[in-house]
C-alpha cells in the first residue's frame, strides 16, 4: 500500500518553473504524499505550504543530498538537504473524507435536481460522482460545455476546500473530465475558506436551503 512519508530537515529550497523561487536554509517539514505530490511546510501557517508539487510528478533523491522533484510540465522543485532530523513513513489507508449530516445530503439532492440554479446552461453529470479517495458531491457541465466539481458542505470551512481540491488533483487526470474547476457551495462560507478556495480558483456559492426547497425567494447568492 503506498505510504505517506514525513521528513523533518534543514534544508534549503529552490524552483524553477513559470516563475523562479528560493527558501534558505532553514528547518521545515516535507511531506511527500502516497499520491505523489510533494510539499514544504514552516510552522508559521495552518494550511498552506510554502512551496509544493501537485502530482503526477517524480522525485529523485541523489547521492548528494539533493532532492529533485519534476512534474509533467517540466517544472522542478529542488531540496538541498543539510541535515535530516527525522525520517518516518506511514501508511494511511483510504481515507473516507467528511461525513455528511442531514442537510447537507438533502442540499446535494435539491440542487441536483435544480442545477440550472447554479448558472443558466449548468447540466448534472451524476451526484456523488466516484473517485479513488471518494465520491465528489455533484459533477456537472456550465453552459459552455466545461466540467465542474461541486463540494457541498452545510457550513463551508478550510478542510471542505481542501477536500475539494484533492478532488480536482485527480479529476484533471482525467483526459475526459479536464480541465475541471471547482465550486464550493455552502449555506454559511467561513472568511479564510473564502480567502484559500480564491486562493485556489475555486468559487464559492452561498446556498439558500429554504429557496432551493421552493419555501423562499428561487435564487441562489452568488459571490
Amino acid at each position: 500500500m503506498p505510504t505517506m512519508r514525513l521528513v523533518i530537515a534543514r534544508c534549503s529550497v529552490d524552483y524553477a518553473g513559470r516563475l523562479t523561487a528560493h527558501l534558505p536554509s532553514a528547518p521545515r517539514l516535507i511531506l511527500v504524499k502516497a499520491d505523489g505530490s510533494v510539499s514544504i511546510h514552516a510552522d508559521d501557517r495552518a494550511y498552506k505550504p510554502l512551496n509544493w508539487m501537485s502530482p503526477p510528478c517524480t522525485l529523485k533523491e541523489g547521492e548528494d543530498n539533493i532532492w529533485t522533484v519534476v512534474n509533467k510540465g517540466g517544472e522542478k522543485l529542488v531540496i538541498t538537504m543539510e541535515e535530516v532530523l527525522h525520517d518516518s513513513s506511514h501508511e494511511l489507508g483510504v481515507d473516507p473524507g467528511l461525513i455528511k449530516d442531514g442537510v447537507e445530503a438533502h442540499l446535494q439532492e435539491l440542487l441536483a435536481d435544480r442545477i440550472e440554479t447554479l448558472g443558466e446552461g449548468y447540466t448534472l453529470i451524476r451526484r456523488e460522482y466516484p473517485t479513488a479517495i471518494g465520491p465528489v458531491d455533484i459533477l456537472c457541465r456550465d453552459a459552455s460545455g466545461a466540467t465542474v466539481a461541486v463540494e457541498i458542505k452545510r457550513r463551508g470551512e478550510i478542510d471542505g476546500v481542501e477536500q475539494l481540491t484533492r478532488y480536482l488533483e485527480l479529476l484533471n487526470r482525467d483526459p475526459h473530465l479536464a480541465p475541471v474547476r471547482g465550486v464550493f457551495a455552502a449555506q454559511e462560507i467561513k472568511p479564510q475558506a473564502r480567502v484559500l478556495a480564491t486562493d485556489r480558483g475555486i468559487g464559492c456559492t452561498v446556498l439558500d436551503y429554504n429557496a432551493l426547497r421552493g419555501i423562499e425567494d428561487d435564487k441562489l447568492r452568488l459571490f
